[in-house]
């Protein structure tokens, strides 16, 4: 795949990480913040992949598959929390 389109889809997904953290400190309520921690964890999974294919280092997919498990996970415990389930 080209450089050039790899470079200007992980500029977008980092503006997206960024906009996602500006809703996760702005964020009115928990359930905002929490739907903004999901966008977060997985624009980082999708930069993890998108790092591999650019360095050629597939290491980084094993990190992303480790880390999106772990951000599903975490999103499941902090939606449980909010439901006052836990």
């Amino acid at each position: 795949m080209d450089e050039g389109i790899l470079t200007i889809v992980l500029v977008l997904i980092l503006a997206g990480l960024i906009l996602g953290l500006i809703r996760f400190i702005k964020g009115p309520s928990a359930a905002d913040r929490a739907v903004a921690l999901d966008n977060m964890s997985i624009s980082i999974t999708s930069v993890f992949v998108l790092l591999a294919f650019l360095f050629e280092r597939y290491i980084y997919i094993d990190v992303a598959l480790i880390y999106a498990v772990l951000g599903f996970i975490g999103i499941i415990v902090v939606a449980r929390y909010l439901e006052r389930a836990l």
